[in-house]
């Protein structure tokens, strides 16, 4: 019972969330390079390409991202408008934006407009949305294949940012960059 009880304990935290979350029967995909419509749910389009962080504060992938993302948001600040969009939030739990922005050292804008999930194609959390300087989708995936983001060569959205930003040809990313994997956003809630 003993060995149950903690094979249970390691599904629940680590094995679960390296598998991909299951894809919504309703989904609608969105295809790399095509416009998203977010004036005015975000950072207004400036001319500085956008990227969105999806985060769930109840989901335990979101919670281990949020330093890696603030790293990306210190290296990159000044070039690339950053933003945090809050979806599927525990109903019996509110946040505002201070308070998320307190809680996780987040210094960028908050939003809990819902619609911006859909518009970017997301359907899990953490999720990395990067978008052009004309708001085209540029890259929709996850950080690095490792919810603790320590391997420079799997760091997917950092490429992703420095390939748009060098004007590089867009880096071929392998499924673990696009599958999303994490907390399934309709149904998370812990």
């Amino acid at each position: 019972m003993l060995a149950g009880g903690i094979g249970y304990l390691f599904w629940y935290h680590e094995w679960k969330y390296s598998l991909p979350t299951p894809v919504p029967q309703n989904y609608v995909d969105v295809k790399i390079g095509q416009h998203i419509d977010i004036d005015g749910k975000i950072a207004a389009a400036n001319g500085k390409p956008a990227f969105i962080h999806f985060f769930n504060p109840d989901c335990p992938c979101s919670r281990f991202n949020v330093p890696h993302f603030n790293s990306l948001v210190r290296k990159y600040g000044k070039q690339i408008d950053f933003s945090v969009v809050v979806v599927n939030l525990n109903k019996s739990k509110t946040y505002t934006a201070a308070e998320i922005q307190n809680k996780f050292d987040i210094t960028v804008p908050v939003s809990f407009d819902t619609t911006i999930e859909s518009a970017c194609g997301v359907y899990s959390t953490p999720q990395a949305v990067l978008l052009d300087a004309d708001r085209n989708m540029y890259y929709r995936g996850n950080y690095n294949r490792s919810r603790y983001c320590s391997d420079a060569k799997s760091n997917y959205a950092q490429m992703a940012i420095d390939s748009l930003l060098n004007n590089d040809a867009k880096p071929v990313f392998s499924q673990f960059a696009l599958k999303a994997y994490g907390c399934q956003a309709a149904f998370c809630t812990k």
